[in-house]
């Protein structure tokens, strides 16, 4: 018997244990990749080079080891030839080197170029035959500016109730309509880019952004539970952070469109807004625990004028500025400056942005040549006091790092830094303590920093400055000040009595003076409009009171001046056009025009009558709505003029000829509406007179007839019911 099985052993079928245990082997090529750029080496510095190219692909998620890498060699010249093969453990790696290390900076001299290695086959044996490609159906991309085309030049803005959000066209209330009603969804709130190109929606996966005319989907940024976003000034760039560090997942996409690995516990990012791509993260707990109940400074990042640069403040250590769009630490070292507390960017002016036009014209459109007549960029720190050493503010240029001026301040307890949005001027408001520390009071320390040696002002004031703002464009700037004793501490029902002050640069003295005080107020909050002049007042965030004051600060301007010889008194031109009310506003802000007034109640901060309402400059309610979750009221921003200077006066001299256009197109309107307002009245009496006559036909043809010609007469019975008193008995009743 066994000997008949070992006769039949090559007779038994093994091909189902053969297929379960059978080893395949990947015979392809495409998890191979050829790196390009790589620097050319003799054999004594090979070991060293495999392990930083390891680790520059290390850094990306792409796991290689020193042996992994081949390097090619020249045997005549003893060096390598520049480039190298690496052997990855996937097609997914291999797929995640190509889209993160092609064009990869190595070194200042080194960029890498990556391709598959079967791509280098293909394109080896590629047919070089012309084959002419099929036309393709040219499709526009629509303009993201198109709002500005508005023949009747209205403003947007945008509202969000609820779990809907709407976009509004603003102007007369004959052209006030709906815009567009998007179906977002699972967002948490809305946010204009600085000059109104597109809108952003914050998600719990990250940012999203929208516009041009159908509003179509632009570009989004993968930020896990982001909580906060900011644009750069020019929209080139966008900052999002989240209070949860940021975590990859093992298996998570990867591309320069996500984070990867070395981002892992930073919580702050920087994106390239056009393409979406991430440049840079950042950690803003400092050390600290995510959880700690330390109140962050946001924005975290603060951005020059120009989108250039942008910088980050490590508290009383150093400031670190970043060189765009690469996001390298200018000179690769940043500012150190011991207990430096906070610093601000100075803005460029219509001046510096004409000069930037001329100089760009000059270079042919070429941004990137030199610009010698330019001012450079500025920013203005400070510093407390330290040891024996004087709290001091400083100007200092950039990227040339030169100090520009110093001001040293004594008995500080807070600085805070407000640069007029023209770059003229910069107000350093220094809240001082007495030598006892019992009292607070306030300076203000005023650089004219477009004049020589950048010479100081200084207001003194006696009571605690509240509010500080600077008049856009102007020499101006308002405060709200109080000497209440329940300042700090108001408690639930107390509304803090201020004073509202106004000061003008007076060219003559080259100082500050007062025009005029407003005291009495409860006023907390000074919104200017965008062209200046006019001014609202308002007391935000008070259970008890919510007053808007409208004011012109200059009401008599066009009445002075036109005798030989004749003068104003100082602060004369200050009048008040209006008062109103808006209860439990939380929220004010100026349409782009400055025409235009919106306050808002949100249900982010209470839930009493939330809506919002528009107002003429001069406190006239044009709308109020009273809505129920109503969250958010934003006006669209609008870029700046692309008219020059001599066209803008140009327009201003001949203003009254363009008035009359709009003085003809407000009567055709106004008649437009008489009219139909005339023809729906004769319509009614038209409808009035012809029933008339169809009812006095009838009554004639009735007539005529007579009564014995009547049909079907109808008889009309009617019943009367009448009560009769038959007896009445009275009985007295005895207890």
């Amino acid at each position: 018997m066994p000997g008949t099985l070992l006769d039949n052993a090559d007779d038994i079928d093994y091909s189902d244990i053969e297929a379960k245990y059978q080893v395949e082997y990947d015979d392809s090529l495409d998890n191979t990749i050829v790196v390009d750029g790589v620097p050319v080496i003799d054999k004594g510095k090979l070991e060293k080079l495999l392990t930083k190219l390891s680790k520059e692909f290390g850094k990306k998620g792409v796991l290689v080891k020193p042996d992994e890498i081949h390097m090619p060699w020249d045997e005549s010249s003893g060096k390598s030839k520049g480039y190298a093969f690496i052997d990855l453990r996937s097609v997914e790696d291999a797929n995640l080197a190509l889209a993160t290390m092609n064009d990869h900076p190595f070194d200042a001299r080194h960029r890498f170029k990556v391709n598959r290695f079967t791509d280098i086959e293909n394109f080896a044996t590629l047919d070089e035959t012309y084959v002419e490609p099929p036309d393709e159906e040219y499709v526009p991309r629509e303009h993201l500016r198109a709002w500005l085309t508005d023949p009747q030049g209205r403003d947007q803005y945008v509202t969000y109730r609820g779990e809907e959000v709407e976009i509004y066209w603003h102007g007369k209330p004959s052209q006030s309509e709906l815009a567009h009603k998007p179906e977002w969804k699972d967002f948490l709130y809305v946010a204009w880019s600085p000059l109104g190109t597109c809108i952003a929606t914050i998600h719990r996966q990250g940012v999203r952004l929208w516009g041009g005319p159908s509003w179509k989907h632009q570009q989004r940024f993968a930020h896990p539970l982001v909580k906060l976003i900011e644009f750069s000034p020019c929209e080139q760039y966008i900052v999002s952070w989240s209070n949860e560090p940021i975590v990859v997942p093992e298996g998570a996409q990867q591309g320069p469109q996500f984070f990867s690995p070395e981002d892992e516990g930073n919580n702050l990012a920087v994106w390239d807004a056009k393409t979406g791509d991430l440049l840079r993260t950042f950690s803003t707990h400092d050390g600290e625990a995510p959880t700690s109940k330390k109140q962050m400074q946001w924005p975290a990042l603060k951005w020059s004028p120009d989108d250039k640069f942008v910088g980050r403040i490590t508290p009383g250590q150093m400031i670190s500025v970043y060189e765009l769009p690469s996001m390298g630490l200018h000179e690769k070292k940043s500012i150190k400056i011991e207990g430096v507390v906070d610093f601000e960017w100075c803005p460029l002016g219509d001046k510096d942005k004409a000069e930037a036009a001329k100089e760009r014209a000059a270079n042919g459109g070429s941004a990137s040549q030199p610009q010698k007549k330019l001012r450079p960029n500025m920013l203005a720190y400070w510093t407390p006091e330290v040891a024996n050493q004087p709290a001091r503010v400083t100007l200092l240029n950039f990227p040339g790092r030169e100090i520009l001026r110093q001001k040293n301040l004594f008995n500080v307890t807070e600085c805070k830094l407000y640069w007029q949005n023209q770059g003229d001027f910069l107000c350093v408001k220094v809240d001082r303590h007495t030598k006892t520390k019992k009292s607070i009071f306030c300076n203000l320390e005023i650089f004219r920093v477009r004049e020589k040696d950048y010479p100081v002002e200084v207001v003194e004031l006696k009571d605690t400055v509240m509010e500080f703002s600077w008049e856009p464009k102007g020499e101006r700037f308002a405060l709200v000040s109080s000497s209440d004793p329940n300042l700090g501490n108001p408690g639930p029902g107390i509304t803090i009595k201020t004073d509202v002050s106004f000061y003008q640069l007076e060219r003559a003295k080259n100082d500050f003076k007062l025009l005029r005080t407003l005291p009495n107020r409860t006023s907390n909050a000074i919104r200017w409009s965008p062209r200046g002049r006019h001014v609202v007042l308002a007391t935000v965030g008070s259970s008890t009171k919510s007053e808007l004051e409208f004011w012109d600060l200059d009401f008599n301007i066009e009445d002075t001046g036109r005798k030989e010889g004749q003068t104003t008194e100082w602060g004369s031109g200050i009048q008040l056009l209006g008062t109103s009310d808006h209860y439990g506003v939380t929220d004010v802000e100026w349409d782009p025009s400055g025409r235009y007034l919106a306050t808002s109640a949100s249900a982010w901060t209470h839930t009493l009558e939330n809506g919002y309402a528009i107002w003429d400059f001069r406190g006239q309610e044009i709308v109020k709505q009273i809505l129920d979750r109503f969250k958010q009221f934003i006006w669209r921003p609008r870029p700046p003029t692309l008219l020059a200077k001599e066209q803008q006066r140009t327009v201003r001299k001949n203003l009254r000829e363009y008035s009359k256009t709009f003085d003809e197109e407000d009567a055709a309107e106004e008649s437009n509406v008489s009219a139909e307002l005339i023809a729906h009245r004769k319509r009614l009496v038209d409808e009035w007179n012809a029933w008339r006559a169809l009812r006095t036909k009838e009554f004639a043809e009735e007539q005529k007839r007579g009564p014995s010609k009547k049909r079907n007469e109808e008889k009309e019975e009617i019943e009367v019911w009448l009560d009769e008193l038959i007896e009445q008995i009275e009985e007295e009743v005895v207890e």
